[in-house]
């Protein structure tokens, strides 16, 4: 049974797409996307948490979540992010305006799965464009 289910629709960023170097999936600071993960101690510097999600054909994918938290310690970062995913993304072919669905289940346990949506961009003579936003969404169960 599913407790909770969020989105994300994926970035030319969050694919890679834009050669760009990042640690992980931008995570916003939203009380209803951010009470879907596991809670992060912000008295220590850069926590995180490993999540085991499991996919449809049963693969196993390890995600980190991580509070980069480090201005809080003379730093520069304040941000949430899922790392981890790259492996994910290409597996699975996504491209940006694909959605990544993450769901919390009842017994403990984390899933995951994919979903072409190419709704967060539109060719328009041959470049993509995307809409600008977050692209996270906390999802009806």
């Amino acid at each position: 049974m599913i407790v909770s289910r969020i989105t994300k629709t994926l970035s030319a960023n969050d694919t890679g797409d834009t050669g760009g170097h990042q640690a992980g999936i931008l995570v916003p600071k939203e009380p209803s996307i951010l009470s879907f993960f596991p809670q992060l101690d912000a008295n220590e510097r850069n926590p995180r948490c490993h999540m085991v999600f499991e996919d449809d054909s049963g693969d196993r994918w390890e995600l980190a979540f991580i509070y980069y938290n480090n201005r809080l310690f003379g730093g520069t970062r304040n941000e949430y992010r899922l790392t981890r995913m790259t492996r994910f993304i290409r597996q699975n072919q996504l491209e940006p305006g694909d959605e990544i669905v993450l769901e919390k289940l009842a017994d403990g346990g984390w899933r995951i799965k994919s979903r072409r949506l190419k709704v967060a961009g539109q060719a328009e003579k041959g470049r993509f464009v995307l809409k600008l936003g977050s692209g996270w969404r906390v999802a009806d169960v």
